[in-house]
């Protein structure tokens, strides 16, 4: 009974509902903005709210990262510059969608994506958190290793034309992220004696120039063109295409729960992994995926909203962070005189029951601010591409400045929106070079402490693969879809199912 009045008190006190629904307001638009992330909005938090108490303190930052989870696919959609890293996938079908003047509806389904795939994180959260948190704890760092194998090898799916194309996009990618210091040895790595690489470049500076001002240079080559009204007759979609498109947000729900519990991965690597098994799954897509499937905005969406639950899990059980944010909540916790781990669920269970009832409740004011102000939102692809192009050129700035204060990184932005300009005018992807740099460092890293944990053995290595369960599913994994996307792999799919033709 008291974990039930727990996870009602944020239903039954105005102030912290208050709280949840202006921090998810909050979140909504920071996280549209390019460049302001939601961990830049929790942290600053942190220094506003740390006399508080700790109920009105957590309402407030679970707002604002429910929100701004969902925020960045709003100018994914409308621009083609993913508000965050975990948009990347949305844009590549929600941005064909507005040239069609779908836009309105594209943002309709991922609000009611983002809903759903938010809900049943937070299910698994409240009823499996042990069982989800144990299996977390069962990654070592071999398997780390192959996860960020796996995610580089999605680049056959984000790439729509040659797999050459894209397998040099995503080495390029991982390239960018090892510039800089080393985090273990902290000596420096293809920097050539430049100071200006040695703190690295910042992949959302790579994300901004890849896609926003790539962009710009593109609509360059039609300004005069007229713009594309926007049909918003219809906003929510049909229960029709809801139930249509239930088994595959289900599955990603829970691709986005368990990414989502694994420390340091989160919602951008959730999303792009949920991308490739629609691609995978869906067999007879309205229309192709890169060019405006329906299916391309379910996956990552309900994926990545997902992961804001499972992301709650390591850190309510055993105080290990799910991702950047939860790792900030953790901070304020212990300055509210907690300690989040397994301890907390036994001292102060009604924490864990009230941050249940806060996420649910910021999982439907994110569907409310989801659903309003879609027609204001949608003026901004109505506008003449005069006044469209500097507008996707302020924005980017602005974005890439404010991650570090540092005109440094808007540099950055503009070289590499050079850079992708051409690289999309001959035909190479982009999606790849940014998921290269986001697991760069995740496979640096966990490659390296598996070799030391085997005694820089690589025998010890292979047979710690074979022997461990988890180990060898993702190996297995890795090898069937790297053979997939080889000629090897139409030749098996022919030889095996050509067969079975009468």
């Amino acid at each position: 009974m008291d974990a039930f009045m727990s996870f009602l008190t944020v239903f039954t006190q105005p102030e912290l509902l208050l709280l949840v629904g202006l921090g998810t307001f909050a979140g909504v638009y920071v996280g549209a903005i390019p460049g302001l992330s939601v961990t830049m909005a929790v942290s600053i938090l942190i220094s506003f709210t740390f006399s508080w108490d700790v109920y009105p303190a957590i309402s407030l930052m679970i707002g604002i990262y429910m929100g701004g989870v969902y925020g960045g696919s709003r100018t994914a959609i409308l621009l083609n510059i993913p508000g965050a890293p975990s948009a990347i996938a949305t844009a590549m079908d929600g941005y064909p969608m507005a040239k069609r003047g779908e836009a309105g509806e594209a943002i309709g389904t991922t609000t009611v994506m983002s809903f759903f795939g938010g809900f049943i994180g937070i299910i698994v959260l409240a009823l499996a958190a042990p069982l989800v948190s144990d299996f977390a704890l069962r990654f070592q760092p071999r398997d780390y290793m192959l996860l960020a194998v796996l995610g580089i090898l999605l680049v056959g799916s984000l790439s729509t034309g040659s797999l050459v194309k894209g397998i040099f996009a995503g080495a390029f990618g991982i390239a960018l992220g090892a510039v800089g210091m080393d985090p273990l040895t902290f000596t420096p790595r293809f920097t050539f004696d430049l100071q200006i690489l040695r703190p690295g470049i910042s992949f959302i500076a790579v994300m901004i120039g890849m896609f926003g001002v790539s962009e710009a240079l593109l609509q360059l080559h039609h300004v005069n063109a007229p713009a594309i009204r926007q049909q918003i007759n219809r906003i929510v979609p049909s229960w029709g295409t809801v139930r249509k498109h239930l088994p595959l947000s289900l599955q990603t729900s829970t691709i986005g729960v368990i990414i989502g519990a694994l420390p340091g991965t989160g919602g951008d690597i959730a999303a792009l992994m949920a991308y490739d098994h629609a691609k995978r799954v869906t067999k007879n897509p309205e229309r192709e995926f890169g060019d405006g499937a329906i299916e391309g905005l379910v996956a990552p969406e309900t994926a990545n909203n997902a992961a804001v639950g499972g992301a709650f899990i390591p850190m309510m059980t055993l105080g290990i962070p799910g991702d950047a944010v939860t790792a900030i909540m953790i901070g304020a916790l212990f300055i509210h005189g907690l300690n989040p781990g397994p301890m907390l669920m036994i001292d102060r269970p009604d924490m864990f029951w009230f941050i249940t009832g806060a996420l649910v409740m910021a999982n439907v004011f994110m569907l409310i601010f989801g659903l309003t102000g879609i027609k204001l939102f949608t003026k901004i692809v109505e506008m003449p591409r005069a006044v469209l192009i500097p507008l996707i050129m302020l924005l980017s700035i602005v974005g890439a400045y404010a991650v570090n204060n540092s005109i440094t990184d808007v540099y950055w932005m503009l070289g590499f929106g050079v850079f992708g300009y051409f690289m999309r005018l001959y035909g190479f992807p982009l999606g790849p070079v940014i998921l290269g740099v986001i697991l760069s460092r995740l496979l640096d890293d966990n490659w390296r402490r598996a070799i030391i944990s085997e005694r820089e053995d690589l025998s010890r290595f292979f047979h710690g693969i074979f022997t461990s369960p988890l180990s060898l599913v993702l190996f297995l994994a890795v090898v069937f879809i790297f053979v997939s996307q080889t000629p090897i792999g139409g030749w098996l799919k022919r030889a095996i199912f050509g067969r079975a033709k009468p």
